[in-house]
Parts: structure tokens; C-alpha cells; sequence
């Protein structure tokens, strides 16, 4: 019988081996990415959705933030104080790489913590969006991360002079994800792509995948209920753990 660490190095070799041979590569990641950042994932064991230190009905809904905004800002500034703290992870910086040497082509991410940016990638497809910036929802006059940090800690509700809400640029529920249809067409342009850190249950994020004529390799520390038929590598592991294995190869 194989070894667990045996069997984690031959899936190691055989997605760097994909690497090698791809010309076009592009990645959709979710919160398993950077949890070892130090950011909570939502769905995981120990996530915002389990423990319920936010109730996601309140914070994340735009009907809700519409009625009262507060808890989300409340939710805002632990964020952004957290967000202080963190450095993009080992495989932020691997997808990083792989652009700087021509093979990535783009990173599509559900993720608003903009690490991705951090740690160097050029082409970002951020369809929740983010907080690097933020939009009076009365005027629009926008707003750069540091103006808005600065009225979240002096407000409790951020406003703008004209007295309407600022809101950062992220996407609530009940609001359209953005860029999809630049994110429909990396997919479906790559020979290889990568599925990191999501359990792929998200919509319309979770749909991507089917648009890849190309292969598909799904990284991520749960279960992800992906079944296509060019799904060629399904790695159940932390992912930080498992690139760093596979940079050895590239």
C-alpha cells in the first residue's frame, strides 16, 4: 500500500508535470488560499459561517446592509485591522511566478482580500470584488482604501460630505458578481486550470469550471463536488502544503 507522503509527492510531480507541459494556465481561487494568511475561510470548520461571529444574513446581504449597514462596518473593521497584518502566502506568490514566466495568463478570485495584488499578480479577476476601494452609494464620488479606512475608524457608518453611505466595492448578496464574462473566457481559453482553496459551491463562480475545454486540477482541503470529465488531478490537501511540493518540480 502507498504511503500518504508518497502519494502526496507522486500528485505533486504529476501537477507539476501539467505545469511544465502547459502553455496557458489560469487559476480560480477561494478562501482556502489564504487561510494561512491568518484570514478565516467562511465554510471551513473553523469558519465565519460555523462559529457565527458574523451572521452572514446581516453582514454580506445588500437588502440587510440597505436597513441597517452597521453590522457590516462592524465586520469591516476587524477586517481591515486583520488585513494590517497579513502577507501573501507561498502559493499567492507560486501563481505570481508563474506569471512573471509567461504560463499564468490570469487569476480569477472570489476572495476580497486582494493578496493576489500583494503578492505581485497583474492580471486579477476579482469577482466578489474588494476593499481597495469604495463608492458613495448617493453621489458615487470614490473612495481609495486609506480615505476609506480613515472614515471607518471615525464613523460608525463611513459617509460621504453628501451624507450618503460609502461602500466598499465588494459584492453582497443579491448583487452581481463582476467581470464574468472576462472570467467565462480565460477559462475557456487555457489548456490547464486550476481550482484552489473553493469547494466550488458559490454561484455563479462555481459555474466556471464548466467553461474549460482544458484540464482541470482541484486543490483544496474539503471536498469539492466538481465532477467534469476533464477533471485529470483532485488533490485533497492544505494548500500551501501541497505547492510547495509541487515547486520543487517547476
Amino acid at each position: 500500500m502507498m504511503s500518504h507522503n508518497r502519494l502526496e509527492t507522486d500528485m505533486a510531480f504529476k501537477c507539476a508535470e501539467l505545469i511544465n507541459q502547459a502553455e496557458s494556465i489560469a487559476a480560480l481561487t477561494g478562501a482556502g488560499i489564504s487561510t494561512n494568511a491568518g484570514i478565516p475561510d467562511f465554510r471551513g470548520p473553523k469558519g465565519l459561517y460555523v462559529t457565527r461571529k458574523y451572521d452572514p444574513d446581516k453582514v454580506f446581504d445588500i437588502f440587510s446592509f440597505h436597513q441597517d449597514p452597521k453590522p457590516f462596518f462592524d465586520f469591516a473593521r476587524d477586517f481591515i485591522n486583520l488585513y494590517e497584518t497579513i502577507q501573501p502566502t507561498f502559493t499567492h506568490r507560486l501563481l505570481t511566478e508563474l506569471e512573471r514566466r509567461g504560463k499564468l495568463k490570469g487569476i480569477i478570485t472570489q476572495n476580497i482580500d486582494a493578496l493576489h495584488q500583494m503578492g505581485g499578480s497583474k492580471q486579477v479577476y476579482e469577482i466578489h470584488g474588494s476593499f481597495l476601494k469604495s463608492t458613495c452609494l448617493d453621489c458615487g464620488c470614490a473612495f481609495t482604501l486609506e480615505e476609506a479606512k480613515r472614515k471607518l475608524f471615525e464613523e460608525i457608518v463611513p459617509r460621504c460630505d453628501c451624507g450618503g453611505i460609502i461602500k466598499p466595492d465588494i459584492v453582497f448578496f443579491g448583487e452581481n458578481v463582476k467581470h464574468l464574462n472576462e472570467a467565462a473566457d480565460l477559462a475557456a481559453r487555457v489548456d490547464l486550470f486550476f481550482v484552489i482553496g473553493t469547494s466550488c459551491v458559490v454561484y455563479p463562480a462555481a459555474m466556471l469550471p464548466s467553461y474549460v475545454s482544458g484540464k482541470i486540477v482541484v486543490v483544496n482541503q474539503t471536498q469539492t463536488p466538481l465532477r467534469l470529465p476533464n477533471v485529470v488531478l483532485t488533490v485533497k490537501d492544505e494548500v500551501d502544503q501541497f505547492f510547495r511540493k509541487v515547486a520543487e518540480y517547476v
